[in-house]
């Protein structure tokens, strides 16, 4: 489809136009009661599940995907558009969460990667929100040295027959389907002899259990494999060249985990962080936030939310809206991941006392969401790729530095 300033306008009327009959005024402002393993509940259901196929139909959820596979062949600048009249009335796209890692990194690969059959027994199913995926990379072993992984798949004739364990799997305990890296030749150099498999979570040879966090909830789980089945057809990519794949997969994720790309409510719509910070700290006789070392440390981390979108922006442009995934995520997920840590700091400094709560009416629901937020927050910096890990590939794919990791 042309994205010409004309075009894009045209389609901007159209969207506002399809969101005042489509979006359920009820949900405006409701994206944070989607999550992973949960959806919006009580009286707002219904209204939600209303929207969910409102959005499927149109192919709105992964609006990118050719239609055949459930999308709608838009390009990333149509997306925008979308985005942008979605944060406006507060509407929210939940394919990304109901999908599990489907929407955002196995489809993504599968239409890289994968045979027309596979494209079309998976990716509708994704776009849709109608089935959740989950990745089994990291295991108790083999973490960011993901190369050391030693979860097997046997080639059994017509199917593989998988063992081993992952950790670290979100999801993994409400997923129907499972991606999985897996040594399929265990003679081979560390990084070779690896392939990818995808299974149904539904069947007696996978047991997951959840892992519980410092918040107190979590998506985390363990997973384990006994004599676990994937037939033959569910072999993404080359035999024995899922390093490769895997790799890709990953870029795609820390796209995803970069702050780009999802509806954003425009400005006025709710408290800015200055606002909160004058809410919570006061103001001098010249209406300035009443504390100067706040007020700097404030400003600059603004500044750097600023430019992190600014970049994202740049990026965008200069790929003229066909945005491709590159190792300049990795820049983008660490710069993201910074601007998000400071954040809830600031956040939780600024409340003072009130920015320690755990439970208990002496706080307001967004305190004790702050606290866990900041809690979270910290496995930012280890999951979809440890922020060491993505300074070794800025070094080594941007700068252009020697490799300084183990080869094989």
């Amino acid at each position: 489809m042309a994205d010409s300033p004309k075009v894009l306008d045209e389609f901007r009327l159209e969207v506002r136009s399809w969101l005042a009959s489509h979006f359920p005024a009820s949900l405006s402002g409701k994206a944070a009661g989607v999550g992973l393993g949960t959806n919006i509940q009580g009286e707002l259901a219904d209204d939600a599940e209303q929207w969910r196929k409102a959005l499927a139909d149109k192919g709105w959820g992964a609006a990118t995907w050719p239609v055949e596979y459930g999308g709608a062949g838009l390009s990333q600048k149509h997306v925008r558009v979308i985005n942008d009249e979605m944060g406006k009335v507060g509407a929210f796209n939940p394919m990304t969460v109901l999908a599990g890692m489907g929407v955002t990194m196995v489809g993504p690969t599968i239409l890289e990667y994968g045979t027309d059959a596979q494209k079309l027994r998976h990716l509708p199913g994704m776009a849709s929100g109608e089935v959740c995926w989950c990745l089994g990379y990291s295991e108790p072993g083999a973490g960011s040295d993901l190369a050391a992984l030693t979860s097997k798949a046997e080639d059994k004739g017509d199917h593989w027959l998988v063992n081993g364990q992952k950790v670290w799997t979100s999801g993994a305990n409400i997923a129907q389907w499972c991606g999985a890296l897996v040594r399929t030749d265990p003679k081979a150099e560390k990084r070779n002899g690896i392939s990818f498999v995808m299974m149904p979570m539904d069947q007696p040879g996978i047991e997951t259990r959840l892992i519980k966090l410092i918040t107190g909830t979590s998506p985390f789980c363990e997973m384990f494999f006994n004599d676990a089945k994937a037939e033959k057809g569910e072999l993404l990519g080359k035999l024995n060249d899922g390093w490769s794949l895997g790799k890709r997969l990953l870029q795609h994720e820390r796209q995803s985990q970069t702050g780009e790309g999802g509806p954003r409510p425009v400005a006025g719509t709710r408290a800015t962080l200055t606002d909160i910070a004058k809410d919570y700290v006061g103001t001098d006789d010249n209406g300035m936030l009443d504390d100067p070392d706040l007020r700097l440390r404030l400003a600059e981390h603004l500044m750097s939310a600023k430019a992190h979108r600014l970049t994202i922006s740049r990026i965008a442009a200069e790929a003229k809206g066909n945005v491709k995934v590159t190792a300049v995520a990795s820049i983008l997920k660490n710069s993201a991941t910074d601007v998000s840590q400071i954040r809830s700091e600031l956040l939780l400094e600024m409340a003072g006392h009130q920015g320690i709560g755990w439970e208990g009416d002496a706080y307001d629901e967004s305190e004790l969401e702050n606290v866990r937020a900041w809690l979270f927050g910290k496995a930012m910096s280890i999951y979809g790729g440890s922020y060491e890990v993505q300074k070794n590939i800025i070094s080594k794919n941007i700068l252009g530095l020697p490799e300084t990791t183990q080869k094989g």
